[in-house]
């Protein structure tokens, strides 16, 4: 059968298929191919001398401004460093004009020759040659730049990116940051390893899994919620100093700050503990700061905060007993307070109702960064408890602009009393449940002994929220799950579990 082609869906995209096709009558390439010698637009212009003559100039792009004035065409060129103005003169390139004329908004162009000035001071490439290396057969939404459709953006990114330089910036932003944390724990020794993706149990955190299926060896795997048990194993095995960079995976909400794939640094020191990791991740974020913001003072949408150090370091209990207005000993008045808030206590642990009342009053003032510090020991099973009272846990949670940016522990490793803690949380679900699974050869790599560690994850997402300033985390992650649109939408809604 013969391949059917693509059909224009308006009149804009018709003339662009015409227009490709006397591209090719002219005998020119509309897709190009390699092209060398290209310089980044912010190269040309640092590298120009007004006092110096005869400077030559070659650059590859996007069109993203085209002015036509009859016998000459001002076209203004994109990259991923900044923009470029070509001149196209007709005088200097008669036997090109009917292609130039072809060119439209979107299309991806190489050009060289002479540099110079325009009236206005613009530093232009009088072009001697320009190369189409890709016809665009859509031109541009309209009012893009208005940025009146947000959803399109997160959906549409390829256009997103090239559209608004803000939204390049920051994901370039991005890549330098953790670039940044890479440096700074290798310049302290930390190993960065990779540990499995598809486990055979989801463990490491109390969340919803992703399930998955492997064909070959007919074996249900989750798509990981945490690499903590791996890590921890090579702590086990002699690997003193770790840490990761990668995909955690839950099967759950979507918010501004919650997508369902997200990007977590974790790490591992043996012989510290959860003070050792305070100091670590006040240092780490600190020297991001310095490198990447400008200044200790940043905004997060309508907030200001200061990172100034040292960070505040405050209990948890006393936390709640502040914004809460009662002790956490007094689980009547805590489960009163539940009360008032709204939050349905039935049924619940009490440590759990403590952490719901917590969350609903403490966190909404925790806006300069805060480690809070010593959490009730039953909601962390995987937690050293404190010598000095067993009620609570050597962890931290590091809370910045209301948000929880960081987690970390005094790593438990005595293997009786995590055994005996996993088998308490995973009490009460059916066998079927996919998170009621007790991930036993964990356990006989702690009856091998394990160092005392602390241990550290942060969110990436977050931290890259917080450091350009953008209170959604969909615009820091390239393609952030959406929900469907069309009939798929419509199905998802019918079949949705009310």
């Amino acid at each position: 059968m013969a391949e059917q082609p693509l059909t224009p869906a308006s009149k804009l995209e018709q003339q662009r298929y015409d227009k490709l096709q006397k591209i090719r009558q002219l005998g020119r390439d509309p897709y190009g191919g390699r092209f060398d010698g290209a310089q980044s637009a912010r190269q040309v212009k640092s590298e120009y001398r007004d006092d110096q003559p005869g400077q030559r100039a070659c650059c590859a792009g996007r069109i993203v401004l085209l002015r036509d004035i009859g016998k000459l065409i001002f076209i203004t060129l994109r990259d991923s460093t900044g923009t470029i103005q070509l001149g196209l003169s007709r005088q200097l390139m008669e036997a090109d004009w009917p292609f130039l004329k072809l060119l439209d908004l979107g299309d991806i162009v190489g050009a060289q020759g002479q540099l110079g000035k325009t009236k206005t001071g613009e530093i232009t490439i009088w072009a001697e040659e320009v190369t189409l290396l890709s016809k665009a057969l859509l031109p541009p939404p309209e009012k893009w730049h208005g940025l009146a459709d947000v959803d399109m953006r997160y959906r549409m990114r390829y256009v997103d990116l090239w559209s608004n330089p803000e939204v390049l910036q920051r994901f370039q932003t991005r890549s330098a940051i953790i670039s940044s944390i890479r440096v700074f724990l290798s310049q302290r020794e930390f190993l960065e390893v990779e540990t499995p993706m598809m486990q055979a149990q989801a463990g490491g955190a109390a969340a919803r899994p992703f399930v998955t299926h492997h064909n070959s060896l007919d074996l249900e795997l989750f798509l990981r919620i945490a690499p903590e048990l791996f890590l921890k194993r090579l702590l086990v095995g002699g690997m003193e100093k770790i840490f990761e960079i990668n995909r955690n995976f839950r099967n759950e909400g979507l918010s501004t700050r919650h997508n369902p794939e997200f990007t977590m640094m974790e790490l591992y020191q043996a012989y510290a503990d959860y003070c050792v990791m305070m100091d670590l991740t006040e240092e780490l974020i600190s020297s991001l700061i310095a490198a990447h913001c400008s200044g200790v003072q940043l905004p997060f949408g309508p907030m200001q905060i200061d990172y100034s150090r040292p960070w505040r370091r405050a209990r948890y209990a006393d936390l709640l007993k502040e914004h809460a207005g009662c002790d956490i000993d007094d689980i009547a008045a805590v489960r009163q307070k539940a009360c008032e808030l709204g939050i349905n206590a039935a049924d619940k642990d009490d440590a759990v109702v403590i952490n719901e009342v917590f969350e609903a009053t403490v966190e909404q003032h925790l806006i300069n960064p805060t480690f809070v510090i010593d959490y009730p020991a039953a909601i962390c099973p995987l937690t050293r408890r404190s010598k000095s009272d067993p009620r609570y846990a050597e962890r931290f949670e590091l809370f910045v602009g209301t948000m929880e940016l960081a987690n970390a522990y005094t790593e438990l490793n005595d293997p009786e009393v995590q055994d005996a803690n996993f088998r308490r949380q995973l009490r009460g679900l059916s066998e079927d449940d996919t998170m009621a699974k007790m991930d036993e050869d964990f356990i006989t790599a702690l009856k091998y002994g394990m160092p005392p560690a602390g241990g550290l994850g942060v969110g990436i997402d977050r931290l890259i929220m917080l450091l350009t300033n953008a209170t959604s985390i969909r615009d820091v992650v390239l393609f952030p799950l959406l929900k469907p649109v069309g009939p798929k939408a419509e199905n998802a809604e019918q079949t949705k579990p009310s």
